[in-house]
């Protein structure tokens, strides 16, 4: 199974309904919810977003080495090979 991290904010419908699908198909993953840091942390941070989806928008998915902006159930599945 591919290595998945997602960048999200806490308040994001895309992001919650990309946890939930990651969860029924019982997928690991780290979330890090964006919202939720402060300072040095939050703009480092950002500044990793900017390079993978320079639009910096959320929910922002790692597969492996595929990024995915958004919630896209079939790329997603895709990606994960499902």
């Amino acid at each position: 199974m591919e290595n998945v991290k997602i960048y999200a904010l806490s308040t994001c419908s895309h992001c919650r309904a990309t946890k939930k699908f990651l969860d029924e198909c019982k997928v690991k993953y780290d979330c890090l919810d964006v919202d939720l840091t402060q300072g040095q942390e939050r703009e480092t941070i950002l500044d990793d977003i900017k390079k993978l989806n320079p639009r910096c928008s959320f929910p922002t998915i790692i597969i492996g080495d595929t990024v995915i902006v958004g919630y896209k159930e079939d790329e997603i599945k895709k990606a994960l090979g499902l």
